[in-house]
């Protein structure tokens, strides 16, 4: 009898244990990624954008979402930078799960952590570049001189200083897509969420936003969300996602 106990009591350790050992691999695994995703649904009527869709990205990488137009992809950064929030699943930042915070928590977030970057700039054409530029860092708190010295210095790193003083209507469309990479970093975000930077951009140009853009992310070490359908542009990432009816496959291995 207390030998069939003492198994027993031994079987159930190795059980606890094994279980303990597979929670906690579990976490190391999760504490690895800067922002990741898990079993994302999201539908619009009767369409559904996302259908389980998992995501993962670590500090300082760059992930290139790629996949057909209509296929989710979008929608997958607007979950995973807090814009729209899924119907299912989970987000998580820092250990943060940003489904669970309310609007105002992840205004705030977006605000000091992340920056973004639009296929059409979206710079506020009643401004000059450099206040478009320094806007972030504006609504961030910070005075007039310091936020526009700071994003000065973002314009002149991306070989725009000289059209600070210029409104959007009145430079090019590559330049002005610089002055909204430089608005993006200026704040330093630990996550750069980039959808199709280049779309709106002729090759030439749209080669010359990716080289500063990457580089500048890799200086900083901030993580690059990247959405594009182009390979020249995903071949600037480290590893690509690719989604399609709203799933996402990594395309080096699993998430």
């Amino acid at each position: 009898m207390t030998s069939t106990t003492s198994t027993a009591s031994a079987g159930h350790g190795r059980t606890a244990t094994s279980t303990a050992t597979a929670g906690a691999q579990d976490a190391s695994t999760a504490s690895e990624f800067l922002l990741a995703a898990s079993g994302l649904h999201k539908t619009y009527g009767s369409t559904a954008a996302l259908d389980g869709a998992d995501f993962s990205i670590r500090s300082g990488e760059i992930v290139a979402v790629m996949g057909p137009s209509g296929s989710g992809k979008s929608t997958l950064l607007h979950c995973l930078a807090g814009i729209v929030q899924a119907d299912a699943g989970t987000v998580t930042y820092r250990g943060q799960e940003l489904t669970a915070m309310n609007d105002a928590k992840r205004s705030a977030l977006r605000r000091s952590d992340f920056g973004f970057v639009f296929q059409f700039g979206q710079l506020v054409p009643e401004l000059t570049c450099l206040e478009n530029a320094s806007l972030p860092l504006r609504l961030a708190g910070f005075g007039r001189k310091e936020a526009e010295s700071r994003a000065a210095a973002w314009l002149e790193r991306l070989e725009v200083e000289d059209v600070r003083r210029k409104r959007p209507g009145e430079v090019s469309g590559g330049q002005g897509q610089r002055v909204a990479v430089a608005r993006a970093l200026a704040s330093g975000p630990r996550v750069l969420f980039a959808d199709e930077p280049t779309g709106a951009l002729d090759s030439l140009n749209g080669e010359r936003v990716m080289e500063l853009l990457t580089e500048a992310a890799r200086e900083t070490k901030a993580a690059v969300v990247l959405v594009t359908h182009e390979s020249r542009v995903a071949a600037y990432s480290d590893r690509e996602v690719v989604v399609r009816d709203g799933r996402a496959r990594s395309m080096a291995g699993a998430l």
